[in-house]
């Protein structure tokens, strides 16, 4: 028997690209596509090029008929739908940051509101899913990562993990436009994107770095830069970190060994947004400039898969026991 699936929120950029994968998932039935607006259309009158699936009101989706639901609504909308799910005993992978920071205290600070559910954030497991697939089998509630997080914190993992990354981290991020949504915003027209490269939330203002604070843990500080860059989809990090002593590309090599979705580049190959587009990977490379101490790590994902859809759907593998390809080649 099929996984009954919904989505919720299936017009925007990263419901559109679930939708598509789910369509070719051969253990999921999609059983509901839900949007706010468009509802009775299917989503290629919508946004052309996409599947013709039908779409639904949200209040139209029965969560007892329901295994899985995807929220791919915007933030502080999520909760609300997820609680409802998880009421209902169905398995809730957030796109969004409700359920990313694991304390109340933080997440007011950060969004400027009280978590409606705030007894959750504890219950919710962090779906990096290279780093966390342990916790994330049979995981009730899924919160999966910022695409910003994503390229910056699988790009400082194995350092993490063998203890060397300490002091300052600079992440200096580029992402293109869609990582911004489908809502209309000036700062997002052709003619403010277009030959054009915008840095923003400067001066460590932006929300994901809480996020990334979080997941590095104590002993580390983030100086974090995002940039919008002229272009729809892809992110590049450039992440500068002490350089370490060691075998540095044994060290990425070992702790990705096997990963079907990450790839350590050879030494002197240097990761691109053109390495990732339109798939679930991560190519990263590795930059020693032993003059001045430093490792340059590359980090590239396509921020509307890895970054988002591709790694919902990546975690619901795990969390079912089925291949992690499954869907996302």
């Amino acid at each position: 028997m099929k996984e009954r699936v919904a989505i919720l929120g299936a017009t925007g950029y990263s419901g559109r690209e679930l939708v598509e994968r789910l369509r070719r998932h051969s253990r999921v039935e999609l059983v509901r596509a839900a949007c706010r607006s468009h509802v009775g259309k299917t989503l290629d009158q919508v946004q052309p090029g996409s599947p013709p699936q039908q779409l639904c009101s949200l209040d139209e989706v029965n969560f007892s008929e329901l295994d899985t639901v995807f929220l791919c609504l915007p933030h502080a909308a999520s909760a609300e739908w997820g609680e409802r799910a998880l009421l209902a005993d169905c398995r809730v992978i957030d796109l969004s940051a409700d359920y990313r920071l694991r304390s109340p205290e933080l997440y007011k600070q950060v969004y400027g509101l009280d978590h409606p559910y705030p007894e959750r954030l504890q219950q919710a497991v962090y779906g990096l899913t290279e780093v966390n697939r342990p916790l994330l089998r049979d995981a009730q509630l899924i919160a999966n990562p910022g695409c910003y997080p994503t390229s910056v914190l699988l790009g400082l993992a194995p350092l993490q993990a063998q203890g060397l990354l300490k002091g300052l981290v600079m992440a200096d991020s580029k992402s293109g436009v869609s990582g911004a949504g489908r809502s209309a915003s000036l700062a997002n027209l052709h003619g403010e994107v277009a030959e054009n490269l915008r840095p923003y939330a400067v001066g460590n203002q932006h929300r994901h770095r809480s996020e990334m604070l979080q997941e590095l843990g104590s002993g580390v500080d983030l100086l974090f830069v995002p940039q919008v860059a002229p272009c729809f989809r892809g992110m590049l990090s450039n992440l500068y970190v002490e350089l370490p002593e060691g075998d540095l590309h044994g060290i990425y090599a070992s702790f990705y060994a096997g990963e079907p979705f990450v790839t350590v580049l050879p030494p002197g190959e240097v990761a691109s947004m053109a390495h990732t587009r339109q798939t679930n990977l991560c190519v990263m490379s590795l930059h020693p400039m032993p003059e001045q101490g430093k490792l340059i790590v590359v980090s590239s994902i396509d921020n509307l898969v890895k970054g988002a859809a591709g790694q919902a759907l990546q975690n619901l593998n795990v969390a079912r026991g089925w291949s992690e390809t499954e869907g996302l080649l």
